[in-house]
């Protein structure tokens, strides 16, 4: 796709899917004059257009203001904001926060890690396991009367060897979840963490406080700064199908689905328009093919995958 700097828009695109193609294929690599002097004649058309691409321009950077919540109306005067791009969810569909925060110093600090589509059962110091999402870092932290792990990136499911007399505890951000005989995933998200339960019980709380919130099998928790939210129940299977190559959604928001995809592939997926983030997905996806991952997002919703050298943009 190459843009021309005298056609029309294609019909259904906003000035901010407009800005983010410009600015994807000024960055693809393959760019000349030509496109450089179109989306210069093509920003100078208005002042929104000139605020679409300074605000696309800063999107791809990783930086720009944060911005307030998008008011109604907003999306049809074509302005593109950061938070209307990345959405205000569980999950940073671009991944601005990986970029933000130093992920080598996270592998640096791990006695255990796995890298971009690895994952990786490790047999823990007490006999319990740990099975390592991709791109994922875990510290240990083992004494005579505790079991203390620390999730700083990524994914694990514990399976904890009964030792009542020393709890097994995984702290992750702001919270802890403590087990003595249990399985369960801890999933590290940009703005929270998910405790999903297979087997058993555990206690959720937040750092600082004694008494967790209970949470028992197939029975999921999200914790953040604002607090511990109420159980929910949850597919146990279907939520830790990565652990089988596998991922299962159900009605799940296309923000979500990216983020999940993002930790197996090393090229950076984008949603461009805040209208696309809550598009739902259903589906069973294999992890070791995030490109068909894409085709099938591609052929059942109403968008379209712009594909280049490191970066999709789904439109």
């Amino acid at each position: 796709m190459r843009p021309a700097v005298d056609r029309p828009p294609r019909a259904g695109l906003t000035l901010s899917d407009e800005a983010i193609e410009w600015v994807v294929r000024l960055h693809s690599g393959t760019a000349g004059a030509a496109d450089h002097a179109g989306f210069s004649a093509w920003r100078a058309r208005s002042a929104d257009h000139e605020a679409a691409a300074r605000e696309a321009e800063a999107l791809w950077q990783g930086l720009g203001p944060a911005g307030g919540r998008v008011r109604a109306g907003e999306g049809r005067s074509g302005r593109l904001t950061r938070r209307a791009v990345i959405g205000g969810g569980a999950c940073l569909a671009l991944g601005l926060g990986a970029i933000a925060s130093n992920p080598l110093r996270r592998r640096l600090l791990a006695d255990h890690s796995t890298g971009v589509g690895e994952t990786r059962d490790v047999v823990l110091p007490d006999g319990s396991r740990a099975l390592l999402n991709s791109s994922t870092a875990l510290a240990l932290d083992f004494s005579g009367a505790r079991r203390g792990l620390r999730l700083l990136e990524g994914q694990a499911l514990f399976t904890v060897r009964p030792e009542p007399a020393r709890p097994f505890i995984v702290s992750a951000a702001e919270g802890w979840t403590r087990a003595v005989g249990t399985a369960f995933d801890v999933d590290l998200r940009a703005d929270s963490v998910c405790v999903t339960v297979v087997e058993g019980v555990v206690a959720v709380g937040l750092d600082g406080t004694m008494d967790g919130v209970r949470v028992q099998a197939d029975e999921a928790v999200r914790y953040g700064p604002a607090g511990v939210a109420a159980p929910q129940r949850v597919d146990a299977a279907m939520a830790t199908a990565w652990r089988r190559g596998k991922l299962i959604f159900n009605r799940r928001p296309l923000e979500d689905v990216v983020n999940e995809l993002q930790r197996h592939t090393h090229t950076r997926i984008m949603i461009a328009g805040s209208r696309l983030r809550a598009l739902e997905v259903t589906g069973v996806f294999d992890l070791n093919d995030p490109a068909a991952v894409l085709d099938t997002i591609e052929q059942t919703l109403p968008v379209r995958v712009m594909r280049l050298p490191l970066v999709n943009v789904i439109l």
